[in-house]
């Protein structure tokens, strides 16, 4: 017995999509991806491109092997509208061009800086800044490859620039320029109690951040989108302790740099994974209810 199938009325929402068909039919009980690969094929965009919502109430039509096109409420003749997102760009690409700014910089600063002086070599402090700032962005590199999972395959294409400028800027060029500097703080003595309490909280705070990505990794199947609820090193205590760890690691790299464009850097890189801790809490109770154990705190405990 053949699958019965329905047929939809496609809109554009916004400005005109080029080639988009005024009609598409599919199996009811059909994933919702087969939809998005009709309009994609039908119009000659990419399935990232396009986004579609339901004409009766406006709600999202995600794109999803797992989810059937009658469970979304679509029936014979609905309407749907479909926007152009315009060019996209891949989450991971994104991920390695941002953190890649750091990698090149810090070494290249780091050569040429000190020799503008009286060209003694850099210092025991400059050096040890750089190898962490080197390991800290040469994890994350690596983490991308081998480790998150994305929910969304594409971000708008624009945002590589935005993204990139936070890192190849202010952890990179910014702080660069000022540790290394032969009149840099860095370039003195060090103070071992100090040193080495940075050293610490380095270690601590990557060793726990990559814990916790390697614990949210294993939340989600490859390729899948899947949520789940974390568990494991500091989930007990906080919402992201992914992002308290990061925090740490900074925290360190600030005492070891003794730098305050490494304050400006930490200062924004937690305000900003502050704001995204509070959503996840917030997207948490919502999507699990009464499963879900409230945090107080959704990334620093007893602070935020």
């Amino acid at each position: 017995m053949a699958a019965q199938k329905l047929t939809l009325t496609v809109r554009p929402r916004g400005k005109p999509v080029k080639k988009l068909p005024e009609e598409v039919s599919l199996p009811t009980n059909g994933p919702t991806s087969e939809l998005y690969n009709q309009l994609a094929l039908k119009s000659g965009n990419t399935i990232h491109r396009l986004r579609v919502t339901k004409g009766s109430d406006g709600s999202f039509v995600p794109n999803s092997k797992d989810l059937s096109i009658n469970s979304t409420g679509l029936r014979e003749q609905s309407t749907i509208y479909v926007k152009d997102l315009g060019p996209q760009i891949a989450w991971r690409t994104v991920f390695l061009v941002e953190y890649l700014g750091p990698l090149l910089l810090h070494p290249l600063l780091y050569l040429i800086l000190p020799s503008t002086s009286n060209g003694s070599g850099p210092s025991y402090l400059q050096t040890l800044t750089l190898t962490l700032v080197c390991l800290h962005f040469a994890k994350r590199e690596l983490e991308t490859l081998f480790i998150h999972r994305f929910s969304s395959a594409t971000m708008p294409a624009f945002n590589i620039f935005k993204n990139s400028a936070h890192y190849w800027l202010l952890s990179g060029l910014n702080m660069a320029y000022w540790i290394y500097l032969p009149s840099a703080p860095a370039a003195r003595e060090s103070d071992p109690l100090i040193t080495y309490t940075g050293l610490a909280m380095f270690a601590i705070g990557e060793f726990g951040n990559l814990s916790n990505h390697l614990t949210l990794r294993n939340l989600r199947s490859s390729g899948g989108a899947e949520r789940g609820i974390p568990q494991g090193l500091g989930f007990g205590m906080v919402t992201c302790p992914n992002y308290m760890f990061e925090t740490l690691a900074w925290v360190g790299i600030t005492l070891v740099s003794w730098s305050w464009s490494t304050v400006l850097f930490a200062v924004v890189a937690t305000v900003q994974m502050a704001a995204w801790a509070k959503k996840k809490e917030t997207r948490y109770r919502k999507d699990f209810g009464g499963k879900y154990q409230k945090k107080r705190f959704s990334m620093l405990p007893g602070i935020w």
